[in-house]
């Protein structure tokens, strides 16, 4: 017994010093881990404009160049005949002055299909990279998120038919709620950009505001 009372006396606790000391370091390791998750985060945001407005000048680029759209560009032999790069190019469109790709074929990019096409037309012309065989969603861009870039014309999250939108993915609220904030109004279903909920292609849009617990698919309008 005498020996275990003398053990328990040679026992102390931590002073309120080192218990604070311990505290201030957790503190500072968790707000650098979160200032972490917010630099990245931001970086993701950043990156999804620089795609956005890549792809948006890469497409009026190609119209410059020739006087189409990627995508709706056609006849396959008229294709073909403009150089090696174009030599094995599949898909063409009917030139009717739009990119045939509904909302359902958003992130399918079937074969044959313009939207398809489209991402196809601009790599093999050189304005962005990836591959020019892929199909399906394979020959979709990834996005920051960790989802794809497709392509729809169709009637969407309220605007209009017939108008090119670019879409991303798996989208969190607060990274929907910066690109809303850094290329259009904030607003969910305004504007040149607006959102839905993540799904198989995009829908209509939601309500305002974002919310930082979902995922969205965001629409830009070029």
């Amino acid at each position: 017994m005498k020996n275990i009372s003398g053990a328990a006396k040679g026992q102390r606790g931590f002073t309120l010093i080192e218990i604070a000391i311990v505290l201030v370091i957790v503190g500072l390791l968790l707000g650098g881990v979160l200032q972490g998750q917010q630099l990245i985060e931001n970086s993701r945001v950043r990156a999804a404009i620089n795609d956005f407005r890549g792809i948006s000048a890469a497409t009026f680029s190609y119209m410059d160049s020739f006087s189409r759209q990627p995508g709706d560009d056609g006849d396959l032999a008229a294709l073909v005949a403009r150089g090696p790069d174009w030599a094995t190019v599949q898909e063409f469109g009917n030139t009717n002055g739009a990119i045939d790709a509904t909302a359902p074929n958003t992130y399918i990019a079937p074969t044959g299909s313009e939207s398809l096409g489209f991402w196809h037309h601009l790599r093999r012309a050189g304005f962005i990279s990836g591959s020019e065989t892929a199909v399906g969603v394979g020959a979709l861009p990834g996005n920051p998120f960790g989802g794809v870039i497709g392509i729809t014309n169709g009637l969407v999250m309220g605007m209009p038919l017939g108008r090119t939108k670019l879409c991303m993915n798996g989208v969190s609220g607060a990274a929907a709620l910066a690109l809303d904030l850094q290329m259009d109004d904030g607003i969910t279903n305004t504007g040149v950009l607006r959102a839905s909920l993540n799904g198989a292609a995009p829908g209509g849009a939601v309500t305002p505001p974002y919310l930082s617990d979902s995922l969205y698919i965001v629409c830009y309008r070029i």
